[in-house]
């Protein structure tokens, strides 16, 4: 490991029991800093009502002053009661098709966080998935504390154990087998994150607006290598807040996960942002062939991979016309 991300770990990692809530209410109050945090749903019926039920017991109503200032959920074109039960628990619902409505939306996860930078109105945008299980307000005042007691931090991801079924410290496949050893060969001062694919962060806004969206799974390397060129290591930090559960994809949808995430960090490559990159060059074939048993043999099924990227949202019209408002 880099001297530099040595220090990095001990300097930029924390755990959220480091910032009590009332020492973040009290900077918040003479910041005067909002924060909006953002829940990305598609067909999280079964657990998105808790996850804001938790968030606005804890970090909203009966606060002096609450932590969170804006709870949406950005339903993804649910086919099941998502943006019921999410309005029930008293989130504000907003459907990805109603942002922006001159640009087609285009499939993915990316495509809705972006999407989220013109709905979400805080100084600093909380990201949190929709998926998690036995939901702790933590994942929010974990990640949100830095941003409100560290000026020079921008950019802060929760890091926590993911354990597959009863195996602890399983989770994460993607992760281990793509991500990380990504991370390490190509942008080592990355190499101290955790959970760099992880889906709760939270950033400032000024800082997320300058930065290009994959539509895809490929959003979380993309940010934070963006991030890091951007701002650099020293404004990135990280958060434990304990232990992650959610629901585990099959293994051929981790195939498509880690095709997208491979062909982020690709282009990336070639755009030469990594310093020891010196072999650029294309993506030949943005499509995943995956085979699956059928009666008569494998059946080969062919996948496309996400290679469309949004372009900062400081560049799209609507945006700056409300931010100059």
């Amino acid at each position: 490991m880099l001297e530099e991300v040595e220090r990095w770990l001990a300097d930029r990692s924390w755990s959220a029991a480091d910032r009590p809530l009332d020492q973040l209410l009290e900077r918040k109050r003479a910041a005067g800093t909002t924060v909006s945090v953002v829940l990305p749903a598609l067909d999280e019926e079964a657990t998105v009502g808790a996850i804001v039920e938790v968030i606005r017991r804890e970090l909203i109503e009966g606060l002096p002053v609450p932590l969170v200032d804006e709870l949406i959920v950005i339903d993804s074109d649910s086919s099941d009661a998502t943006a019921e039960v999410a309005a029930k628990a008293g989130a504000r619902v907003v459907h990805r098709d109603d942002i922006l409505p001159r640009l087609p939306a285009l499939p993915g996860k990316g495509e809705v966080l972006w999407r989220s930078l013109l709905a979400a109105t805080g100084d600093v945008i909380c990201f949190v998935d929709a998926d998690l299980r036995d939901f702790s307000a933590t994942f929010v005042s974990g990640i949100v504390g830095p941003l409100l007691t560290e000026p020079d931090v921008q950019f802060v991801k929760a890091m926590y154990d993911r354990p597959l079924g009863d195996a602890p410290g399983q989770g994460g496949r993607v992760t281990e087998l793509v991500a990380r050893p990504l991370l390490n060969l190509h942008w080592p001062q990355l190499a101290g994150f955790v959970q760099p694919l992880g889906g709760e962060y939270a950033v400032r806004r000024s800082l997320l607006e300058r930065l290009p969206f994959p539509v895809g799974y490929g959003v979380e390397l993309g940010l934070l290598v963006d991030a890091l060129h951007m701002v650099g290591l020293d404004a990135l930090a990280q958060v434990d807040v304990g232990v992650r559960l959610h629901r585990h994809q099959d293994g051929q949808a981790l195939g498509r996960m880690a095709a997208a995430i491979y062909r982020t960090a690709q282009l990336r490559l070639s755009r030469g942002q990594s310093p020891g990159y010196r072999w650029g060059h294309p993506l030949v074939r943005p499509e995943l062939t995956q085979f699956e048993r059928g009666p008569d043999g494998f059946v080969p099924r062919t996948y496309p991979v996400d290679t469309e990227e949004r372009p900062p949202m400081l560049g799209i019209e609507e945006y700056a016309v409300r931010r100059a408002a």
